[in-house]
Order: structure tokens, then C-alpha cells, then sequence
């Protein structure tokens, strides 16, 4: 899929908007990829390319209009599962240990885990 033309859709704003109310509905395997890209992207090492490519997949992520509706129950969030699985592929190297950390420690925050902060690469 040609993420490309969904980099306008993406906004901080509008990323941290969808994620709030529906954090727990989105499920935590979701939520994980779409922080490690949101947390790789705000990295100042992550070269410009990788950052088109984040956008893109973000911007998918958050664009209203979805190939499967994100409402439709079990099923509605698997494209964007997919299309985030290949940006994450494509941009593994910029996935450092402290992008995951912040990610862990945000999920944490959400589900209540305390170990959320503690870092180990499994």
C-alpha cells in the first residue's frame, strides 16, 4: 500500500486524539507499534527518509476514512496494524531502546502497568 499520500492526514494533535478515548480499544499490540513509530519520529537522529515513511504510516493510522473501519469489532484495526508493521520494518534501525522505553512507559500509563518503564529487549 502507497502510504505516501496519507503523510498531510498526519498531526501530532490529531494522533494523540484518536489514541486518548480509545486506548484500550485499540488494543495494546496496536497501540505499541503506533508509539514506537510516534516516538521514533520526534527523534532528532531519525534521518528525513524514515521520517516520510513514519508520517505515512501515521497518517494511515489516524486518517478517518480506513480500508476496514476501525469501529468493526476485532477486525477493524488490522490494516492499520499492517501498513504499521511495514513502516516499523522499514525503519527497524531508528526503533532504538529509548524509543521503546518511552513507548512502554506511555502504554504503562494506559494500562496500569508498572513495569511499563523498565526496558528489555526481547
Amino acid at each position: 500500500m502507497n502510504t505516501f499520500r496519507y503523510r498531510s492526514a498526519y498531526s501530532t494533535s490529531r494522533f494523540w486524539k484518536k489514541l486518548g478515548p480509545r486506548a484500550r480499544s485499540i488494543g495494546r499490540g496496536a497501540l505499541e507499534k503506533a508509539l514506537y513509530l510516534y516516538y521514533a519520529v520526534q527523534n532528532e537522529h531519525t534521518p528525513k527518509w524514515a521520517k516520510r515513511v513514519i508520517y505515512g504510516a501515521l497518517g494511515y493510522f489516524i486518517f478517518p476514512l480506513d480500508a476496514i473501519p476501525d469501529l468493526a469489532p476485532l477486525i477493524g484495526y488490522t490494516d492499520d496494524l499492517s501498513v504499521m508493521t511495514a513502516a516499523l520494518a522499514t525503519v527497524a534501525l531508528y526503533i532504538t531502546p529509548e524509543v521503546k522505553a518511552q513507548a512502554r512507559q506511555k502504554l504503562g500509563t494506559w494500562f496500569g502497568d508498572p513495569a511499563a518503564g523498565a526496558y528489555t529487549d526481547a
